[in-house]
This record gives structure tokens, C-alpha cells and sequence, in this order.
């Protein structure tokens, strides 16, 4: 398995993560008896749950774009250093971000965030 596809079986294991934090803040916040339910016109959640939710819509928004590239760089031989740099810049930022935006830390969310991007950039500009 190639270092690529490593990050991208450790990136499917914290957004897996992520839905059981989502799960449990949701719990927490409203009870059971809502969670199990339709869940029609449930308020939005706050606080640390709310962030843990979005935290986890972030990453998942985020896997549609990185798990494509790892896929197309291995398929079509062009996986190399610059793909394994932003892999692990990709794993490493979102495993922060998972951490820091649901203790609500503002601006070094958005740095996490920021680094996620440009390991996809760098993972993007190879394929070209």
C-alpha cells in the first residue's frame, strides 16, 4: 500500500471518527428519544456539538476531493514525493482541524483548514 493510500485509509478512519463524536454530541445536546426519531424540525445544534457536526460535514466535503486525487495520482503512475507531501499535510491538518474546531478555537481552525487545501493543491498540480 502506498503511503498515499495509507493517509487516505487514516482520513476515512477520523472522518468515521468524527460521525461517532457528531453522534454523540448530538445525544448529549437533545437525548436519545430525538436522535432515534425522524429528527424533523430539530433545532440546530450549539455549542461543542454543533461544532463537532460541522467539523464532520467539513471533513466529508473535503474526502470527496482528496480521495479522488490519491486514486487518480495512483492510477496514472503519478504518485511521488510532491503526492505523499500532501497527503500527509492533508491527514495531519484534518486530524488538527477534528481537534481544534469543536474546542472552538477560531483562527488556527482556519489555518488547519487552510493547510488541508494546499496539501490537495499540491496532490492536484501533479496530475497535470
Amino acid at each position: 500500500m502506498t503511503t498515499e493510500f495509507k493517509y487516505l485509509l487514516w482520513s476515512l478512519a477520523l472522518t468515521l471518527l468524527l460521525m461517532f463524536t457528531s453522534l454523540i454530541g448530538s445525544i448529549v445536546q437533545r437525548g436519545l428519544p430525538p436522535i432515534i426519531g425522524n429528527r424533523e424540525r430539530l433545532p440546530e445544534l450549539t455549542g461543542w456539538p454543533g461544532r463537532a457536526r460541522r467539523a464532520h460535514l467539513n471533513m466529508i466535503e473535503n474526502m470527496v476531493l482528496f480521495a479522488p486525487l490519491i486514486i487518480i495520482a495512483d492510477i496514472t503512475g503519478r504518485d511521488n514525493s510532491m503526492t505523499e507531501l500532501g497527503a500527509e499535510l492533508f491527514f495531519w491538518s484534518r486530524l488538527a482541524y477534528a481537534v481544534i474546531y469543536p474546542v472552538g478555537i477560531v483562527y488556527v481552525r482556519t489555518a488547519a483548514w487552510t493547510v488541508s487545501v494546499v496539501g490537495l493543491v499540491l496532490i492536484f498540480l501533479q496530475l497535470f
